[in-house]
């Protein structure tokens, strides 16, 4: 067992690091306030070549390990999650999904483009299409119907809650074709954000990662072609079960991130505010929150490692992704409260960011499966 990172793994880390704090932190204020999609920060990541950070360098992708890729979200995440999560949706569940279930003319039309985040000079990032206003966590109800006709697909329904649903170029959904087989009815799509009787719900007013814009996306007739279809027919509900269990790990890291950036804010504050006479980091009862802090947050930490080792080795991490998210997202929310509390009055400001943490941390209990789905699938996991 090797608790060590490789060279190049500590070289990312370090990337990502400088990354958050020169382009990230001068206006991550003014983003959230301004819900302004994070354009300049997300060309640079691409730049960066950490848009298809895992995907194989033949399709444009940089070919590194889910462990460098989950430090590099971590480290981002401490200072920005906004910019995270849409690197992380386009990692995780869009060119992971093409990479390892999409055919060879899928990955040289559209993931080579994802993988490398940029098109002719523009953003080319992608978007999953699962969330529906009566299928949430209950993901195999789905209302959006793929009829087929033939030599295409007729697409019709309404998607919610979609991350990057105006940025991006590419979407990959899931709708029933057959109702009668239930899940087993449910195909996968990639679908072009410009194909006609695509139209927009208004931008969502959300209380945290304010600056990744979510819509909901509206689909009426759109001709959907059936080299299109990622799969076999009726492959679409495992499809996005085997993706979101990859995400989670990309959600994992971004919750330690959000816990470890309020941590460090924590620390660095407790050890320059005086009361009574001393050091806030001088009263047991601040020392006490500081070592719950870091405690809980390398607990969280092991645990998205296993799930990112467990990947890299192509071992069944299913397991290890839901434990890794459900811990992850409630230290995150644990920390941050924390975070407010140590910095009194001056946590309850935006000046001191970690009121935008709080705010921030929330959404990792809630998207990508909820902390009660999680544990439904531990619990499933160990009574089987």
């Amino acid at each position: 067992m090797d608790f060590f990172f490789s060279e190049e793994q500590l070289m990312i880390q370090q990337a990502a690091r400088t990354f958050a704090i020169n382009e990230c932190l001068p206006a991550v204020i003014e983003r959230d306030e301004k819900q302004a999609f994070p354009t300049a920060q997300i060309k640079k990541l691409a730049e960066l070549g950490f848009m298809g950070m895992m995907v194989d360098p033949k399709y444009g992708g940089a070919g590194m390990d889910t462990i460098s890729y989950m430090l590099a979200m971590e480290e981002i995440s401490k200072v920005d999650a906004s910019v995270s999560v849409i690197m992380s949706v386009n990692n995780s569940l869009v060119c992971y999904g093409l990479e390892e279930f999409g055919d060879e003319w899928q990955k040289e039309n559209y993931l080579t483009q994802l993988a490398k985040g940029i098109k002719d000079d523009k953003l080319y990032i992608g978007a999953f299409l699962l969330s529906e206003p009566e299928a949430g966590s209950d993901a195999s109800s789905q209302k959006t119907i793929a009829e087929d006709m033939g030599e295409y697909y007729l697409l019709n329904g309404v998607k919610n809650w979609i991350t990057s649903g105006n940025s991006a170029s590419v979407y990959i959904l899931m709708a029933q074709t057959d109702p009668s087989q239930g899940s087993k009815g449910i195909n996968a799509f990639i679908v072009e954000r410009d194909w006609p009787g695509i139209d927009l719900g208004p931008k969502e007013n959300k209380m945290g990662i304010r600056g990744s814009d979510t819509h909901s996306v509206h689909f009426s007739n759109v001709r959907v072609p059936k080299e299109n279809r990622i799969g076999k027919d009726g492959f679409g509900f495992k499809f996005a079960m085997k993706v979101l269990t990859a995400g989670r790990i990309g959600i994992a890291a971004q919750a330690l991130g959000i816990a470890g950036g309020a941590y460090e804010l924590s620390l660095k504050y407790s050890m320059q505010r005086k009361t009574f006479g001393k050091e806030i980091s001088r009263h047991q009862v601040i020392q006490f929150k500081l070592a719950d802090m870091v405690t809980r947050i390398e607990y969280a930490r092991l645990l998205c490692l296993k799930a990112a080792w467990e990947k890299d080795r192509n071992l069944e991490f299913s397991l290890s992704s839901s434990m890794a998210k459900v811990v992850a997202s409630e230290t995150a929310m644990w920390t941050t409260t924390e975070a407010v509390q140590i910095h009194g009055g001056y946590g309850f400001v935006k000046e001191y960011h970690v009121e935008r943490l709080m705010r921030d941390a929330k959404v990792t209990q809630i998207y990508e499966g909820t902390s009660e789905v999680q544990r439904m699938v531990i619990a499933r996991a160990i009574l089987n």
